[in-house]
């Protein structure tokens, strides 16, 4: 009995000597962590907490003193929770995990201790047992509620009983646009896959691009095929286009236009262009041209700076457009470096019989290529306009010597067309470099971060809205104006342009006028400590008829972490930033940008029910760290002149002023997980008639991206980062693919519950299609998985999903 007395004394010793040592750990930790952020004006409780915890562990190291470290355990624990209570921004699960846990952990092993150590008296060493058990249910409970979704919203509830359904114009059979049909809305007016028979979706084919995986420019898939009839076109990273049967996933044709380039390469779709259909000819036109090949043509801006043509019907080039089938987009565009520079990033759009081309460019130093907008015959390539912001009154072809003004705001999103205005309507960056403005001129400051209307035959600048005011924060208007009537405050209907935004606003445009259809008010934002040399502007737009999405201000108590830890470590980050609110300032200190330069909301844009009047946007929360990095500061960089050397944690070069580059890193902890607290991305769905928010619900698990960048295999819902947009349907749904997982998802557009999901082969940022086929009336989902943004999984898939033969519509 003595040995055996021994042996449990030396076991409950050595594990008072680990508690021992893990209290002094974590209470050294947080002392050193809390003075710290003290010194900065921040919390105390860290610096606290920390003292109690090397308080704690000493007492445990004496026998003597158990109980009153078992007093001191529960006395730090209670003051932890009223502290987390007052501390956390709401009172929700995110919020409070990192400010418990740990707490909770270690007042759980401090009363387990203390129900093993022999020299307890037996009363308490049961009521220790008791409520260390407790302690650990509530922690498994708790680990069991991240597999559970947390930080949506329930706004309001959208009685359809209650209203009409909006008439929904004819739609077209074919997803001949970007957004399907002209006007952008990506809405699918089918109602074979319903709510309650989606769940039955099964592969019905998968076609295998053959793009390249690996290997410098491979880029990232962000493709959307066209549907025209029973054929799909799709186009690869490097413009490799496929004519793909819509029933079969059959290859028709393949074309390669061995376009290759260094920078932002992907290809989000092909434009189509029929000349029998084309009225904006006349009759003679079209019968000159009826017995002419490449009748029905594909347009394809390639990633190498060239505009192609191809027969829709045999994939070859069509002879007569260009020279021999391609048109030079570099033409007097300036230093494009064979497109390294200059590019176009969109579809290109066609109205009737011209297609109107934008660009990306590189926006590091003064003198990029111009960002230009031109406006080719979809016929023959011949130039009809070009809208240049050097000379927007005068949209004609430049003389052949004649280059377009160089480093102008560029057009990297898609346009619009509006065939009853006959109006396209711009979508603009800034001019280059991005963060730094100084020396813009009147021109620049005018037509940057704008929806510009011009006339779609001459180019002529009908009305400009600026949406950013001298923009030095790269929030280029990242997505397609889409056309769509919304009604103003007196309850009119206005044919409007609905335009999302990086800072989480959304804002309405009477697309005849240009003035704003919602409200939309001038506020004063910060304006110093700015960088040497720049003039901000005292205001910018906010817009407050429509709900802004993931753009709540930061605050100390804003930071989140998976552990106190590193949610302390947050807490410095950002007390040792500058942050302002919205539109902080940049300059030589760090500056926290939120919403960043990544968004709020991309490049995917929206979708809108158009029976019901709901619009659905995903965004992505990532705040950003960054300073402008001066010529002298800069000799301790390695600069590349790639616009992106890596990117974040790196000095990303730009040339202007004062200043050689700005660091940009994400705003995160050691683990490599974002400060702000979830959720990182979301869907929203918002009444058009109403201007509320329905509901709101993260987007995503880090099923396949969790701290450190490794994949947890844990499919937490915490809400991820997304890119990409959203399909809506008439029968009810919603289908997105762009989360860090490797999803398709269905939800219900009303209640924004998940109702599906198919597991993919890698990320997919593109948009998903859907369409019916002609030949046999089945209703398909199509998407493009190529893999995410920075993700390493990669593939050439293009997978279509179906109904199995015999489901009903219920």
């Amino acid at each position: 009995m003595d040995n055996t007395a021994n042996q449990r004394s030396m076991i409950s010793d050595g594990c008072r000597i680990a508690f021992v040592l893990i209290s002094l750990a974590v209470g050294l930790a947080l002392v050193a962590g809390g003075f710290q952020l003290v010194t900065l004006g921040g919390s105390f409780y860290y610096f606290l907490a920390g003292i109690a915890y090397v308080a704690l562990g000493a007492l445990f190291l004496v026998r003597s003193r158990v109980s009153w470290a078992l007093a001191l355990s529960v006395a730090i624990f209670v003051a932890t929770f009223l502290w987390a209570l007052y501390d956390a921004p709401q009172l929700a699960f995110w919020p409070l995990l990192p400010r418990l846990m740990v707490p909770a952990i270690l007042f759980m092993l401090s009363l387990l201790l203390a129900a093993v150590l022999p020299y307890v008296p037996s009363s308490t060493r049961r009521i220790s047992a008791g409520g260390g058990l407790a302690l650990l249910l509530g922690v498994v409970v708790t680990l069991a509620e991240m597999f559970s979704p947390h930080g949506g919203i329930q706004g309001e509830t959208l009685d359809k009983n209650a209203r009409v359904a909006s008439a929904v114009p004819a739609q077209p059979d074919d997803w001949q646009f970007y957004g399907r049909n002209a006007s952008g809305t990506r809405y699918v007016p089918y109602t074979q896959i319903t709510p309650h028979n989606v769940t039955d979706l099964k592969v019905a084919w998968v076609y295998h691009t053959g793009r390249r995986t690996k290997g410098p420019g491979a880029g990232v898939d962000e493709n959307t095929p066209a549907q025209i009839g029973s054929v799909l076109y799709s186009c690869t990273p490097e413009d490799v286009i496929s004519a793909i049967d819509a029933d079969s996933g059959k290859q028709i044709w393949k074309f390669d236009p061995h376009a290759h380039t260094a920078e932002h390469v992907s290809c989000r779709g092909v434009g189509y262009y029929d000349i029998a259909k084309d009225d904006s000819l006349t009759d003679a036109d079209r019968q000159a041209a009826s017995d002419q090949p490449c009748q029905q043509r594909i347009l394809v801006s390639a990633v190498d700076a060239r505009l192609f043509a191809l027969d829709v019907h045999t994939g070859q080039l069509c002879a007569g457009f260009g020279e021999n089938g391609y048109v030079d987009l570099k033409k007097n565009m300036g230093p494009t470096e064979n497109g390294k520079r200059y590019h176009p990033t969109a579809v290109p759009v066609v109205m009737g019989h011209l297609a109107v081309i934008g660009g990306w460019v590189r926006d590091i130093v003064h003198g990029e290529p111009s960002g230009v907008v031109r406006a080719y015959d979809t016929r023959t390539g011949a130039l009809a306009w070009a809208w240049d912001v050097g000379n927007p009154d005068s949209p004609v072809p430049p003389d052949a010597d004649r280059q377009f003004t160089l480093e102008t705001p560029n057009v990297w999103a898609i346009p619009t067309y509006d065939k009853a205005l006959n109006q396209v309507y711009l979508p603009t960056g800034n001019g280059p470099p991005d963060y730094w403005g100084g020396d813009r001129d009147a021109v620049k400051n005018k037509f940057g971060a704008a929806v510009i209307a011009v006339d779609a035959t001459t180019g002529k600048t009908k009305w400009v809205r600026q949406l950013i005011h001298h923009d030095v924060w790269d929030f280029d208007l990242p997505s397609q104006p889409v056309m769509y009537d919304v009604t103003n405050p007196q309850g009119e209907k206005v044919p409007s342009l609905v335009q999302t935004t990086k800072t989480g606003h959304i804002f309405v445009i009477d697309r005849r006028t240009g003035e704003f259809v919602t409200p939309v008010e001038e506020r004063a934002v910060p304006t110093t400590p700015a960088a040497q040399g720049e003039h901000l502007s005292p205001t910018q737009p906010f817009s407050v008829g429509m709900p802004t999405i993931g753009a709540d201000p930061l605050s100390e108590q804003s930071m989140w972490g998976v552990s106190t830890f590193d949610q302390l470590y947050c807490r410095i980050m950002f007390k040792n930033s500058v942050y302002e609110g919205p539109f902080t300032p940049p300059g030589e200190k760090p500056y926290i940008e939120w919403p960043s330069l990544l968004g709020g909301m991309n490049w995917g844009g929206i979708s809108i029910d158009e029976a019901n009047d709901i619009m659905f946007v995903n965004d992505m929360r990532m705040p950003l760290r960054m300073m402008l990095v001066n010529h002298e500061d800069a000799k301790h960089y390695k600069i590349s002149t790639d616009e992106v050397p890596g990117f974040m944690g790196t000095l990303r070069p730009q040339i202007a002023g004062p200043y050689s580059g700005v660091r940009i890193d994400i705003l995160q902890s050691p683990l490599q997980v974002p400060c702000n607290t979830p959720p990182f991305g979301t869907m929203s769905a918002i009444d058009l008639r109403t201007k509320k928010l329905l509901w709101q619900v993260p987007m995503g698990t880090a099923e396949q991206l969790g701290p450190m960048g490794i994949k947890s295999h844990l499919p937490m819902p915490m809400g991820m980062p997304t890119l990409g947009g959203p399909t809506t349907t008439a029968s009810g749904l919603v289908f997105f693919a762009g989360t860090q997982d490797y999803y398709l998802r269905a939800l219900d557009s009303m209640t924004g519950k998940e109702l599906w999901k198919a597991p993919l082969p890698a990320g997919a940022v593109a948009a998903p299609l859907i369409y019916k086929s002609p030949k046999t009336g089945k209703e398909y989902v199509v998407i493009s998985v190529g893999g995410a943004s920075h993700s390493p999984d990669v593939a050439d898939d293009v997978i279509a999903y179906a109904l199995p033969e015999g489901t009903a519509a219920q």
